[in-house]
């Protein structure tokens, strides 16, 4: 036991060192978010958050074709393999594309991180999911409270029924019929998206108003653009409320085009020593973008990572094999990578009406053994998806040619007896009418599942430094060909032309896409089980560094087959919980 001039000492070297902040977190997605919004309200002005994407505004993001070609990530100095487009300029735009072994994933970069683009479902999974992987203390029952006060702060809620006919969505109606021919239930979806403060009489469509956190935002206008960022800001990602109030009511301080690079432990005297466990802060090091890739720097008493599955594993990784800051993490970092069963598919051309170009971009969810009679070989979740109207004008016009060919010719001569003949105006509507009638993307649908795959991916630094994922594709074969079978009874009722599941994923390529990457830093009950820690008084802190927390998608020790978002936010509310000795609650 130390004496007691020791401690004195000890706890005169911690009052000497000059801390910038209390905490920094790094990443601003939903773990990131709802750490720096309970921190900041723990010790108010002196939580820093660095995110290295942009501010989205209402109406900023990007709409035309020169501006999403432009909205795409890349750093010049990490020379990541990217299209030739793209490769030469450096760009911090909103979707940033990894390509591994057998899988791609998808994440965003902006203030809000990955609630900007995800589909806004809130849906827990079930006690079944829960296995041994799990510690109990991050069970579903141990986790029911912060499920609880994360929906209620996220606002989530089914989409509004009414007789209003701007509230009906066809697809919604489609998906119930045909899980009905499947004997399967179809339920309406709880999604985090703004119909007006009263969930019971919601705001009419396209009325703004400020939301009870006192950011301004639009009833929702179902423009199906959810997956590409509200520009309306019906959504309610991230910025819209645990960030706003961290920002404007707890004065936390928000950098923008901030990159995480390195966190670095100190000693007793304030320096960086990797011998360091944490009991004395950390230096966290970042680029910043907007000024040159300058470095910055700043001592912190605790830093939260919370940069995504793939960002926090990545940064993590750095600090321990190639800056050697971190040397004691677990050996288990990086393993039982997921990708949540992701699984994207097409039905084209049915003879049922879709319409997937109008509303929130999911609904409903039809339960293949996940929620109900659970089969975890084979457990998913069918939901239907919509896709922008720019996207529907993009499908009929990479139709076969002569499927208009007519109809053109037919606008042609309409048009010149127009004006060589005087004829009717009405004549010319209908020929517009002939011409743009076509049906393809009103009768096509987007099939999109997630369920429980084996998690048994490997993330690991390439030689140059960055991240990489293998990812053993043939052992999930058997949820993704249970998903297969579906979609093409899906097209046989709607009797449509073809069944097309992710292009990627025909032969040879047979490489799948994911958009809910999770593991890396899974919660275990010891460092040889897992990286991070699942005890009360620890939670969500990396093993063997005080004051070092993950609060992201990399905590799940495993696929939860639902939509991640509900596990995530509930986990990085009980991590915060912990860092802050401070029990949750709506009222941010």
């Amino acid at each position: 036991m130390d004496s007691p001039k020791t401690l004195s000492r000890d706890l005169k070297n911690k009052m000497s060192i000059k801390y910038d902040y209390e905490a920094v977190v790094i990443g601003s997605g939903f773990g990131g978010s709802i750490n720096t919004c309970r921190l900041a309200k723990r010790w108010p002005g002196a939580v820093l958050l660095l995110e290295r994407g942009r501010r989205y505004p209402m109406g900023s993001f990007p709409r035309s074709p020169y501006d999403i070609a432009n909205s795409f990530w890349n750093l010049l100095p990490e020379q990541r393999k990217r299209p030739k487009t793209i490769a030469a300029q450096e760009a911090h735009g909103l979707f940033d594309i990894r390509n591994f072994d057998h899988i791609d994933a998808v994440v965003s970069a902006g203030l809000g991180g990955g609630s900007l683009i995800y589909a806004n479902v809130f849906l827990e999974p079930p006690e079944e999911v829960f296995d041994d992987n799990w510690p109990a203390a991050a069970r579903k029952e141990a986790l029911q409270p912060y499920y609880a006060v994360s929906k209620e702060v996220l606002g989530a809620r089914p989409v509004p029924q009414s007789s209003d006919p701007r509230r009906k969505v066809i697809r919604t109606e489609l998906f119930q019929a045909f899980a009905q021919s499947e004997g399967r239930e179809s339920k309406l979806l709880d999604i985090n998206v703004f119909f007006g403060n009263d969930f019971e009489n919601p705001t009419a469509i396209g009325l703004q108003e400020k939301n009870r956190y006192g950011a301004v935002q639009t009833s929702c206008v179902y423009c199906a653009e959810c997956d590409l960022g509200c520009n309306t800001h019906s959504k309610n990602s991230l910025d819209l409320n645990y960030l706003h109030v961290a920002e404007h009511q707890y004065a936390a301080r928000i950098e923008t085009e901030a990159l995480g690079q390195k966190i670095a432990p100190l000693n007793e005297r304030g320096e960086e020593d990797p011998s360091a466990t944490g009991e004395h802060g950390y230096r966290v090091y970042w680029l910043d973008l907007k000024n040159g890739h300058v470095e910055c720097s700043a001592l912190s008493r605790r830093v939260v990572v919370s940069a995504g599955t793939l960002g926090s594993t990545e940064l993590l990784m750095r600090c321990r094999d190639l800056h050697k800051t971190l040397p004691g993490i677990s050996q288990q970092l990086g393993q039982h990578f997921s990708a949540n069963g992701d699984f994207l598919s097409f039905v084209i051309d049915g003879k049922k009406p879709a319409n997937p170009n109008y509303g929130p971009v999911i609904t409903q969810g039809t339960d293949y053994n996940l929620l109900k009679d659970f089969d975890r070989k084979h457990a998913f979740i069918l939901e239907d998806a919509s896709y922008p109207n720019f996207a529907a004008w993009y499908t009929e016009g990479i139709r076969p040619g002569l499927s208009h060919f007519h109809a053109f010719v037919r606008t042609v001569r309409l048009m010149a007896s127009r004006f060589l003949q005087g004829l009717g105006s009405g004549h010319i509507g209908y020929a517009f009418n002939e011409l743009l009638k076509g049906s393809l993307s009103y009768t096509s649908i987007v099939l999109l599942c997630m369920g429980i795959d084996k998690g048994n991916g490997v993330m690991s630094l390439c030689k140059e430094g960055f991240i990489h994922v293998k990812w053993p594709y043939r052992d999930n074969r058997g949820l993704y060909d249970a998903i297969e079978r579906m979609g093409k009874r899906f097209r046989d009722w709607t009797g449509a032309k073809v069944f097309v599941p992710l292009p990627n994923w025909l032969w040879p390529m047979k490489r799948n896409v994911t958009v809910h990457a999770l593991g890396g830093c899974r919660l275990a009950d010891s460092p040889q089980r897992g990286v991070t820690s699942a005890a009360p008084e620890t939670f969500g802190q990396v093993f063997g560094y005080q004051g070092l927390y993950v609060a992201d998608g990399a905590l799940l020790p495993s696929a939860v087959g639902a939509n991640p978002v509900a596990t995530i936010s509930a986990l990085s509310e009980r991590v915060a919980e912990g860092i802050t000795g401070i029990r949750p609650t709506a009222d941010l």
